[in-house]
This record gives structure tokens, C-alpha cells and sequence, in this order.
């Protein structure tokens, strides 16, 4: 059952490179930081992550490099080349 679900979920999923990086996302920065930031938008590599607080948004731009690396070794949809973290208050 659950394969025939998770087959289901990725047929029904948008294909587009923000929905396979909130997909990924999780797995990619670890349920801590997934719990405050999410990826928002994506335009032309530049993936915007909308973070609960302001220090998020700050650690984030300093995770910015690897968490990039992480992101293009899984996202097949295209390449990342900079994340925009913004306080949005989100959380």
C-alpha cells in the first residue's frame, strides 16, 4: 500500500524544480531547520526560503554553500546557484 501511495504522490506532484526542493527539503537540512524555513519560490536558480525569525534567515545564509551542494546533488529539475533566506515569520 505504501508504494502504491507513494507512486501515486509523485504522479499528482507538480514537476516543477520548487516542488522537488520543498519535496527534498527535509532530507536535504534535517527536521530542525525544515520546521522553520521552507522553501517559498524559485526563479532563474535563485530559491527564496521563507524562515520563521530573522536568526533563522541568518544562519541560513551562512549554511547557504552547503546547503546548495546538497540541494544540486538531488534536484534533478535544474541547478541551484543561491538561496535568498527572508524573515517572513513564518512557524
Amino acid at each position: 500500500m505504501a508504494a502504491a501511495l507513494t507512486a501515486l504522490s509523485d504522479e499528482l506532484a507538480p514537476q516543477t524544480v520548487l516542488a522537488e526542493i520543498q519535496r527534498v527539503w527535509p532530507s536535504v537540512v534535517g527536521p530542525a531547520i525544515a520546521a522553520q524555513a521552507l522553501p517559498t519560490a524559485e526563479r532563474a536558480g535563485v530559491v527564496t526560503i521563507s524562515c520563521a525569525a530573522s536568526v533563522w534567515a541568518q544562519e541560513l545564509d551562512l549554511m547557504a554553500p552547503q546547503i546548495i551542494t546538497r540541494l544540486n546533488a538531488v534536484v534533478d529539475g535544474g541547478q541551484i546557484a543561491r538561496l535568498r533566506c527572508v524573515a517572513t515569520g513564518r512557524g
